[in-house]
């Protein structure tokens, strides 16, 4: 079984060693061994779990939600409703940003052609477009 350092997965997960023992502290990483000298020590399963954390940091789960998911995963038949339930609210409030980028990246494309637009106007002694929302 391959082992890691708290250096290497801090690097490999762009993340400071000391959010990676905050997540300890917090119980979101179990089982963190430490070898004879004190250091930590992490495996694949801890590498599977930060993905997991990751990715569902990134749509904008807390740190409670998280703990709060990663217990009602250790007895998912007795909380599988909640696991479920957990999830679809996640799930909506991604979709929610999703459609909120969409809009937003269309005004930034309207944008950036408003803009070629003056530039083409300003080199070719033409009349400036006027902007026009979308």
């Amino acid at each position: 079984m391959r082992t890691y350092s708290i250096r290497e997965i801090s690097e490999l997960f762009s993340l400071p060693a000391s959010t990676l023992r905050y997540y300890e502290s917090e119980g979101l990483l179990p089982c963190v061994e430490k070898s004879s000298s004190g250091q930590r020590i992490y495996t694949e399963e801890h590498i599977e779990r930060l993905n997991c954390i990751n990715c569902f940091k990134r749509t904008g789960m807390t740190i409670p939600q998280l703990r709060k998911f990663f217990e009602y995963e250790t007895d998912e038949a007795q909380h599988i409703d909640d696991i479920i339930h957990l999830l679809e609210d996640q799930e909506k409030q991604v979709d929610e940003k999703l459609r909120q980028l969409q809009k937003d990246s269309a005004h930034v494309h309207h944008k950036v052609a408003h803009y070629k637009a003056i530039k083409h106007a300003l080199e070719n002694n033409l009349a400036l477009p006027v902007w026009e929302e979308l």
